[in-house]
Order: C-alpha cells, then sequence, then structure tokens
C-alpha cells in the first residue's frame, strides 16, 4: 500500500513539474520510451530466469539437488541448529541457498517463504533466531552465478555480462560473513536483554 503511494505521488509531481517547466510532451516521451525498456528488460530477463529454473529442476529431478542438500547440511545445521533434525524444513533452506546460489533472487523467494513458515510453526508470532538468520542469509546471499545481475547488463548491451563475477563473489562473501556475525551478536545482546 505504501509503495502505491509513493509511486503515484513520483507520476503525478513529475508529470506536474513537468506540465509547469513547459515539457510536458519531454515526460509523456520519456514515460512511453520507459515501458517500451520496461518490456524489453522483463522479456530478457523471462529468458535467462526460465533458463535457470530449468537447470533448478533438472537439478532435482536427477537428484543433485538432493546431493547439494546433503554437501550443504553440516553448514546449515550450525547456522539452524533449531532445525537439525527437521528435513523438510532443512530441505527448504537448501533449496533456498541453492538458487541464490546461482543468483536467482526470484526463484530463492518462494523457497526462503516455505522455509519460513516451516521454521515460524515453532515460535508463531515471534521471530526466532533461526528465523532472523534465514531472512539475514537469504537477503544477503552468497551468487556463484549473478543470473539476473547478467541479464539485466545483456539487456544493457554489455558484450561479456558476467565479467563481474571476482567482485560479486567478493561481496556476497563479504555481505553474509557481516550479516552472519551480526545476526549472532543480535541474538545474544537479545537474549540478556530478556528478562
Amino acid at each position: 500500500m505504501a509503495m502505491s503511494v509513493i509511486w503515484t505521488g513520483m507520476v503525478a509531481v513529475s508529470v506536474l513539474y513537468g506540465l509547469w517547466t513547459g515539457q510536458g510532451s519531454a515526460v509523456a516521451a520519456g514515460a512511453v520510451e520507459g515501458a517500451a525498456a520496461g518490456v524489453e528488460l522483463c522479456l530478457t530477463m523471462a529468458g535467462v530466469m526460465c533458463l535457470w529454473m530449468g537447470v533448478m529442476e533438472i537439478m532435482k529431478r536427477s537428484g543433485l539437488a538432493d546431493a547439494l542438500s546433503r554437501l550443504l547440511r553440516p553448514v546449515l545445521s550450525r547456522l539452524y541448529p533449531a532445525f537439525r533434525r527437521d528435513k523438510e524444513t532443512m530441505d527448504a533452506v537448501s533449496a533456498n541457498v541453492s538458487a541464490n546460489l546461482l543468483g536467482l533472487g526470484n526463484a530463492a523467494t518462494p523457497l526462503g517463504i516455505q522455509a519460513a513458515r516451516r521454521m515460524a510453526r515453532k515460535t508463531p508470532g515471534i521471530a526466532s533466531d533461526s528465523l532472523c538468520m534465514l531472512v539475514v542469509c537469504n537477503t544477503a546471499s552468497i551468487q556463484l552465478i549473478p543470473a539476473t545481475v547478467a541479464a539485466v547488463r545483456l539487456s544493457a548491451g554489455c558484450t561479456v555480462p558476467f565479467d563481474i563475477l571476482p567482485a560479486v563473489w567478493i561481496a556476497s562473501a563479504v555481505s553474509v560473513t557481516v550479516g552472519i556475525l551480526a545476526a549472532k551478536l543480535m541474538a545474544r545482546v537479545w537474549r540478556r536483554e530478556k528478562p
């Protein structure tokens, strides 16, 4: 609701300012050009998303997703100790991490929501430490293949959309590390402050 108000306000201010300064035709041309660019970007990203969602489905059907889940389980069990014996929750978290590794934030979101719903059953109405950690890890997420960013760069005319890989790896590793440390620290601080 708030975003609708903000976007409507921005559009209204732009149109009114364009009319006030005598640039109404430029505002209209910019709106049409922006809409066309938005559709083109969506089509480019849809192709890349379909490709990587297909890869995720092949991984799932071939058993590679289960193997990746087993590979990630020791690390994820340490991050989510309250759910280490809950296979369905850990599988949802593993799938979320796998989608994030491939840079598929849009695909990772429903998987993260599924894991969050399962985690929320243990502490209804309260965000547990594990649930907060999930949000932090999903938001910061380590990306090995930034598919979405590469799609945006490709649609913008970049000839080598994956030349940003080293920077993405470093930035995502730092952001996940800082996020995990902050979540662990805040969990301890919060525990001490509770009566």
